[in-house]
């Protein structure tokens, strides 16, 4: 220690102090409770009074929340102090356990200095979840025998409320079979047990669906459902039977083998393998018909086995019965009878005699595609034929009966390739037989392409952005129409309709490739000369005669960050330093200048925000980031050194940023001196080389309007008595002189200043310094030669203060005394 100065040991031990008053500060826990599911701007508890802290100070100190181990649901005012819910809190999610209290444990830090406050937020359970079942569905199976009193064990609800809104009964849904038992566990949960009430039997309800309800305890209370779904098992003691002892029907002669006669249906009240049945042949049913006919024992259907003829036998008898799988097997029995029926066994004929396979789209109703025959060998009503078209589709054709066994097909309405390009035709003839007997034929007719269709575009209008400052010959964007004729109906060719803009052609700024409508950029644009362009490209098909259309394209120019802020004022030469000078008696606040620079982008990337670079002393000057204001933060002491230089940036707003600099020297002196003569200040005209042009329109609009304004104040003053003569003595008229100072204004009894100048540029640095009603006056060092100056008319205000300047000289002259 001994070798620690004394200077850094006081630090260490106010630093120690420090830091033990804080971690004090950070024990001390403020608790809160509130409900859960408050509403997001819920007003919780007014920190700044709780914790004895000041509104204001709160914003200044960047106070914020720091929730320990869980999201952020709270959020601090810091126009009022209040802790208000920033999104709503669910107690459960928080906390997942079951227990009584939960609480959210956050920090309310402060800054300069730093203060830590313990936030402990109790949050109490509100009635807001609804029992809910493990399982929403529970399936019991009983037996038909099971005898009354007999209990069975359900799946209990649980509910994430706790306490009294927590599940406190349980209540099921009328039944004369069933009733509940509720029992209480040792932690006071509930349990239930389903209870057999009565008798059952299966066949006379199966299946009971039962409604088991959980209720909580809360106000109001809540509850869940759950379904009980018991089945009831089943005991043989019900015999198959069969919808009818007799059955009668009907098969054709000449059935195929597999077709299916019919399939019997006995039915067993029972379930499970009493209600299994198989299906026998009893000794009643003859050999032969069991020849002809088989029987699947499974599921009762009757199928031809042998070739049926009418003419052989028009009838059969079988006698089937139908035993179930029971421990003790029932059965039951019917009787089948067959009768055979004679059949249409010829099918009709169709036959094409002439055919075209393809037409043009442009074909006329009524034209013949081909000519039909059609036959039957049958005789009789089985005999007679009817011949159709597809009737699953609209066609545009349509048949013509043209003599006994002839048709012609014919077109009936216009056709178009590019709805459909083919059609499958089929021609279907029927007999009128029992059952009528039919046969298809299909006809493929292809449509031919005319040049019908007009190329369109996927839309009307093109919007196309693009970022300045682009290579020649970018692609911008890729136009394509479409066109849904064939071959060369469809090659698509395009061009950019020609137009001119200030003498220049479309295409020498644009291409497009004509075969697949790629536009491109000729040239590289630029934002500040040119904004965007609106023209037109035309897509013309290769047909005959050819077809086109036409899209609007509009090419937006988007800025870039391209142009550095230039500082407009204080002016100062290429590298040099503006100097300024301001008495050691000026107060807190006050004004020295002002930084202005303008930016020629537009948007973001022309928003100028200004930074202090280097400071001779951080706490003499601040610097305004948004309007560039330098102003004093205390008043000058006796030990600050009489001469203090700022390095001022101005930054763009744009990705990345470009910036300008301009170095200050700020002069101090003990007393300022009156400002009454004109100083001639030549300018160089390359500082306008970067402006705007609109810029310089503008300001040279409101030059003119300031001159006029300048003018009436003139002749008012004229009007008034001479102002009297202060009488500097010679000694400090000398010092005044061969100091070589130029006169600054900087207090708010500062005489008028105006300019006469042809260029609207050196006046916005006029405007750029006037404050207040003040008027600065700069001569910066510019080449000799050009013709403009500066001149400085005295206003009848008050005696005026000077300081002295190093940047120029002021040419020696009468003075004025200011009244």
């Amino acid at each position: 220690m001994a070798l620690i100065p004394a200077s850094l040991r006081t630090r260490l031990v106010v630093g120690v102090f420090s830091f033990i008053a804080m971690w004090g500060f950070a024990l001390s826990i403020t608790r809160y409770s509130i409900p859960e599911e408050m509403e997001e701007g819920s007003f919780v508890a007014n920190l700044a009074t709780d914790l004895g802290l000041d509104v204001r100070s709160l914003e200044e100190r960047k106070a914020k929340l720091d929730v320990i181990h869980s999201k952020n649901y709270l959020d601090i005012n810091k126009d009022t102090g209040e802790l208000v819910i920033r999104e709503k809190i669910d107690r459960e999610s928080i906390c997942m356990t079951k227990t009584t209290s939960c609480f959210l444990k956050m920090d309310v830090i402060l800054s300069s200095p730093v203060r830590i406050f313990n936030i402990e937020l109790e949050i109490m359970d509100i009635n807001d979840n609804a029992p809910v079942f493990r399982r929403k569905t529970m399936h019991l199976d009983i037996s038909e025998a099971t005898l009354p009193g007999e209990r069975f064990s359900l799946t209990n609800a649980v509910d994430a409320d706790v306490g009294a809104n927590s599940i406190k009964t349980y209540y099921l849904s009328e039944s004369k079979y069933f009733s509940i038992d509720i029992q209480t566990g040792s932690d006071g949960s509930k349990y239930v047990d389903l209870v057999l009430s009565g008798n059952l039997d299966r066949e006379e309800h199966a299946v009971h669906d039962l409604i088991l309800t959980a209720v909580d305890g809360g106000v109001p209370p809540r509850s869940g459902t759950a379904s009980i779904i018991i089945n009831v098992l089943d005991i043989n003691d019900n015999a198959p039977i069969f919808s009818q002892p007799v059955y009668a029907v009907n098969v054709s002669e000449n059935s195929a083998a597999g077709t299916v006669v019919m399939t019997l249906n006995a039915t067993d009240l029972d379930e499970g393998t009493n209600a299994q049945l198989v299906y026998s042949h009893t000794l009643y049913t003859s050999e032969k018909t069991q020849e002809l006919f088989s029987l699947d024992p499974n599921s009762g259907e009757i199928k031809v086995k042998g070739v049926i003829d009418y003419e052989e036998s028009q009838s059969f008898e079988m006698h089937i019965q139908a035993q179930d799988r029971g421990t003790n097997p029932l059965s039951g029995h019917c009787k089948v009878t067959v009768f055979v029926t004679d059949l249409n066994d010829n099918y009709p004929e169709v036959t094409i005699k002439s055919l075209k396979s393809s037409l043009t789209e442009d074909v006329a109703v009524g034209t013949l595609i081909a000519v039909v025959s059609v036959s039957d060998r049958d005789s009789g009503a089985n005999g007679e034929v009817e011949l159709s078209l597809n009737r699953q589709e609209t066609l545009p054709f349509l048949l013509n009966k043209s003599s006994e066994g002839y048709f012609e097909m014919l077109v009936s309405k216009p056709l178009d390739r590019e709805v459909i390009s083919k059609y499958d035709i089929i021609l279907r003839v029927t007999d009128k037989g029992v059952p009528p007997l039919s046969e298809n034929e299909t006809i493929t007719l292809e449509i031919l392409d005319i040049n019908d269709n007009a190329p369109t575009f996927s839309q009307s209008f093109y919007t196309i952005h693009v970022m300045e400052n682009n290579p020649p010959g970018a692609l911008l964007t890729s136009l394509s129409a479409f066109d849904p004729d064939l071959n060369e109906n469809q090659y698509l060719v395009y061009f950019i309709m020609e137009k001119e803009i200030i003498n220049t052609s479309m295409s020498m700024l644009f291409s497009i490739n004509p075969e697949n409508g790629d536009l491109y950029a000729l040239k590289t644009f630029d934002y500040e000369r040119e904004r965007d362009f609106l023209f037109h490209i035309e897509a013309r098909d290769s047909g005959v005669p050819p077809l086109s259309t036409n899209c609007t394209v509009h090419i937006i120019i988007l800025d870039q960050n391209d142009n550095t802020p230039v500082i407009v004022s204080p002016w100062r030469a290429q590298g040099s330093v503006v100097e300024e000078v301001i008495p050691r008696s000026t107060d807190k606040g006050h004004l020295v200048a002002k930084v202005i620079a303008i930016d020629a982008d537009s948007e973001q990337n022309a928003r100028v925000t200004y930074q202090l670079l280097q400071i001779s002393d951080s706490t003499l000057f601040s610097l305004d980031q948004y309007n560039g204001e330098i102003r004093t933060t205390r008043m000058f002491s006796y030990r600050d050194p009489r001469q203090q230089r700022l390095v001022i940036v101005a930054k763009d707003n744009g990705q990345p940023s470009l910036s300008a600099t301009v170095t200050i020297k700020i002069s101090t002196v003990e007393h300022a001196m009156a400002f009454s003569e004109t100083t001639e200040l030549p300018l160089d005209y390359d500082m306008f080389t970067d402006l705007n042009l609109y810029l310089v329109i503008g300001l040279g609009a409101v030059s003119f309007l300031l001159l006029i304004t300048i003018l009436v104040i003139i002749v008012l003053k004229c009007q008034k008595p001479k102002p009297k003569a202060i009488k500097i003595p010679p000694a400090n008229r000398n010092s005044v002189i061969s100091r070589n100072s130029v006169i600054s204004q900087r207090s708010s009894t500062i005489a008028d200043s105006t300019l006469i100048s042809s260029d609207a540029y050196w006046y916005s640095l006029f405007l750029a310094e006037t404050r207040k009603g003040k008027v600065v006056v700069r001569q910066p060092i510019i080449p000799k030669g050009a013709g403009y100056f500066v001149s400085s008319i005295p206003r009848s205000i008050g005696p005026s203060e000077t300081t002295d300047s190093r940047a120029s000289t002021l040419e020696q002259g009468p003075r004025r005394e200011l009244p």
